[in-house]
């Protein structure tokens, strides 16, 4: 299960993207989740997000991320309406609680909570893509030019966690094979057990430490100018994401500055479309966003386009 939760290299046309047309695109949809509150716009957004997911092959990857989100989206729903009493629209009048008031229960504030349960499941969700999609090595690499030594630092402590785990794994089955059973015995013994792990794993960690710090010599890390094993190149592909991403980007701030994309919850619940305009928006942000996900779909079944792009 910690496997899904890290990059793996799957040979996808969405992996195969500049990193720089990766964190723009993934920037693009951070910007709107946060700009718009229109649940009709959050959950369209939602929708390009899963169909990325799709794209990258990332739905078991995207479920393991809903398991652990769920509790915090459905603590949203159940809290936000007992905690915010505002709203005309008021479904039940509770007991008056003392320091507190009377505790009502408005469906503006149910209204509210969904809404931003949707946003915080974007927001989610897109961790979750850039995950599958971005090598962390990839990005960390496209800022080293402006800051080597901190980049090396992000670099070092982003594979800290996945390389711990699998040691830790490795480790387990090691001693397992020897015959120890973590699951039996008292709590001490569990404990002295686990405890007996975390001894090795950091005796692993000072180890491979040593060995880092001997690449970094071997390679002259510090010694000259900063030279590049690898140049990413950008491609058609990247320059029709990017105009996608662009696209979206312009529209989006258009239609924020003219009230699309906006929704009045309190005190009382807005209409989800006063303007036709509202859905033409929506519908060329989420045109412009698909971009990515109809050049996967076409670099997978269209030998013309996949040798075009």
């Amino acid at each position: 299960m910690r496997e899904k939760l890290f990059y793996q290299e799957k040979g996808l046309f969405i992996q195969s993207l500049h990193p720089f047309t990766s964190v723009v695109y993934l920037g693009t949809l951070l910007f709107l989740s946060l700009a718009f509150n229109n649940p009709l716009y959050l959950l369209g957004i939602l929708i390009m997000i899963v169909l990325a997911i799709w794209a990258a092959d990332g739905w078991k990857t995207w479920e393991t991320y809903m398991i652990i989100s769920l509790p915090m989206i459905l603590l949203i729903i159940v809290i936000n309406p007992l905690i915010n009493s505002a709203g005309k629209t008021v479904l039940w009048y509770g007991p008056h609680i003392p320091f507190w008031g009377r505790l009502n229960i408005s469906l503006e504030a149910i209204c509210y909570g969904a809404a931003m349960s949707v946003r915080l499941l974007d927001i989610i969700s897109l961790f979750c893509l850039y995950n599958i999609i971005v090598h962390p090595d990839k990005v960390l690499n496209l800022f080293s030019r402006f800051a080597g030594k901190s980049t090396l630092v992000i670099s070092l402590s982003t594979r800290l966690f996945p390389s711990m785990f699998r040691e830790l794994e490795n480790v387990k089955d090691v001693q397992r094979l020897r015959g120890v059973d973590f699951r039996q015995g008292t709590i001490k013994e569990r404990i002295k057990k686990h405890f007996s792990l975390i001894n090795i794993l950091l005796l692993s960690s000072l180890e491979n430490s040593l060995g880092i710090a001997e690449s970094m010599q071997a390679r002259a890390f510090g010694s000259g100018p900063r030279s590049v094993y690898s140049a990413h190149m950008l491609r058609p592909r990247d320059i029709l994401c990017l105009s996608g991403s662009s696209l979206a980007l312009g529209i989006s701030i258009w239609g924020l500055l003219r009230g699309f994309g906006m929704y009045n919850f309190y005190p009382q619940l807005d209409f989800l479309i006063n303007d036709p305009v509202t859905v033409v928006v929506l519908a060329a942000v989420m045109l412009s966003l698909s971009v990515p996900v109809l050049l996967s779909w076409g670099w997978q079944y269209c030998r013309f386009m996949k040798s075009k792009i």
